[in-house]
């Protein structure tokens, strides 16, 4: 009976288990979201780090070629802008799902780089948005340089 006594003190009960589970249950609780909501502010700033080197060489480019970046395909990479960035980090969309584009006269814009959400499971809303356009420019997707053209459209203006 002494050694049943010996194991039984040093084991920890189902109570005492209970308490550590209910702890680390709540835990995890605060926690996940805390990580979730820094991997989304993570993609956020990758975003518009890409489309500030995108409209950099955009610039560099209508500076050379004396002509604003052409319109071409949503997620392709003008092949006339190739020798100006990696057309590969161009053409693997963007750190928010969609893909680049550029727009030439078209949506009240001369020249226009940004995301173009096609499917419509991958979209991002105007609140979500705005956050990016608070990295970017002054908060607001109707004013400034980072605006929302068009339904799932979200573009840098490089020339009005």
């Amino acid at each position: 009976m002494g050694t049943m006594q010996r194991l039984a003190s040093r084991a920890f009960t189902l109570v005492e288990i209970l308490i550590v589970v209910v702890i680390l249950g709540i835990l995890a609780a605060i926690v996940v979201p805390q990580f979730l909501n820094a991997t989304d502010e993570s993609r956020r700033a990758a975003f518009v780090s890409e489309l500030q080197v995108f409209v950099g060489a955009a610039e560099v480019y209508a500076a050379r070629e004396g002509s604003w970046v052409p319109d071409g395909s949503s997620g392709s990479c003008p092949n006339e802008f190739r020798d100006y960035i990696d057309d590969d980090d161009f053409e693997s969309g963007t750190p928010l799902g969609g893909v680049w584009d550029f727009e030439q006269d078209d949506s009240g814009v001369t020249s226009a780089l940004g995301v173009h959400f096609n499917n419509a499971d991958e979209a991002k809303d105007d609140a979500y948005m705005t956050l990016v356009d608070e990295l970017f420019d002054d908060g607001d997707l109707g004013t400034g340089i980072f605006q929302k053209l068009e339904n799932n459209r979200y573009y840098a203006i490089i020339e009005k």
